[in-house]
């Protein structure tokens, strides 16, 4: 069911649809929060308990008491392919500036462009007010790689992803200082670029990405990301000032249908990830964990899978086969796992694509 023009309807799910699931520790209670939306991209909570939920052909939705409305106000996008609303992102001064952050395709010169802007929630919940565009990427066709994960820095400043738009192996845009494509961006509150360096596009943090599908901070406060490789050679990467990620010069995968990328998978001068897979788990939203409800997993790295249907986690205080040891929890609920955020009680949601739902995991009561 798809929400229609001014749509109020109650998609809060019965408790009695709960799932189980086992993991590293101990049984978990999979919970259906809300369903019926259309391919729901990305999640973030109000100081008041609701929520808001992008989908991609456009829509904002806020979650109050259970009952799922539009909010009027959300910017036209370019819902072609892989493209249109895409992430939200709440401030931590939401209290008192009541800003939300929208990341989007921007329908540009018969393209799109990865954007970011920011409006007024209205006190009621309602509607959007007074969206801003504050930043838009080198538009391109086609419907491929727009990245578009909004996070917050440690000191306010906004740092929002980008992706190379498809341009492949051949393109070397990703690894050009002087455009947006295939980088992290570096923002102010008031969209003026937070970063600077000579030679580069003003703004840009890092670059050599492919198609950044994750961001969070670690527990320090440390940007971390996660990117799809091409056919293998997905990474979660620490995005440092100045560095240089490698695409599409090194990685750990090979392009569709076979053939070495670029130099392989070193180079001086670029960085090497703290996690790669091969094959490829198409990794979506990201989320280092309090320990609030689960102690053994504090500062445990979460994340979704796009083509292989499970909720990951990463333990960066362990070893394994791609630099760190991982848990891949699969159930019935994380088919195509969209985002992954920790909710303020400590329970961990995702956003399933396949059952346009949002969905709950904590430990039994």
């Amino acid at each position: 069911m798809q929400l229609g023009p001014l749509a109020i309807l109650a998609l809060l799910a019965p408790p009695a649809l709960a799932g189980q699931v086992e993991t590293s520790a101990g049984p978990m209670q999979i919970t259906p929060v809300v369903t019926g939306l259309d391919e729901p991209w990305g999640l973030a909570f109000l100081p008041d308990g609701s929520f808001l939920v992008t989908e991609r052909a456009g829509r904002l939705v806020r979650v109050a008491d259970g009952v799922a409305a539009e909010v009027q106000g959300a910017p036209a996008v370019y819902a072609e392919g892989q493209g249109g609303l895409l992430d939200v992102m709440v401030p931590r001064d939401f209290a008192t500036s009541r800003e939300v952050w929208l990341s989007y395709a921007m329908p540009l010169r018969g393209g799109g462009a990865t954007a970011a802007g920011k409006a007024v929630l209205a006190v009621d919940g309602t509607r959007l007010e007074h969206f801003t565009p504050l930043f838009a990427a080198d538009p391109r066709g086609g419907g491929r790689h727009f990245g578009a994960r909004l996070v917050e820095a440690a000191d306010g400043t906004v740092f929002l992803t980008t992706g190379d738009r498809g341009t492949g192996p051949e393109g070397m845009q990703a690894q050009d200082p002087a455009t947006a494509i295939g980088k992290v961006v570096h923002l102010r509150r008031d969209g003026e670029p937070a970063t600077a360096r000579d030679g580069w596009l003003p703004g840009v943090w890092s670059l050599g990405h492919r198609n950044l599908q994750g961001a969070t901070l670690d527990l320090e406060g440390r940007l971390l990301t996660v990117e799809h490789g091409a056919q293998g050679g997905d990474e979660l990467n620490a995005p440092e000032a100045g560095r240089n990620y490698g695409w599409p010069v090194i990685s750990y995968g090979v392009d569709y249908g076979g053939g070495r990328i670029g130099v392989g998978s070193a180079q001086e001068g670029m960085e090497q990830p703290l996690h790669h897979w091969v094959p490829s788990i198409a990794p979506s939203g990201l989320m280092v964990y309090s320990g609030a409800l689960v102690p053994e997993w504090r500062g445990d790295i979460f994340f979704g899978s796009l083509n292989s249907d499970f909720l990951g986690r990463l333990d960066p205080d362990a070893a394994g086969p791609g630099g760190l040891a991982e848990e891949r929890i699969s159930a019935a609920e994380t088919g195509r796992v969209r985002d992954v955020v920790e909710a303020p009680d400590g329970s961990i949601w995702f956003l399933s694509v396949y059952d346009g739902a949002v969905y709950r995991m904590a430990p039994e009561s």
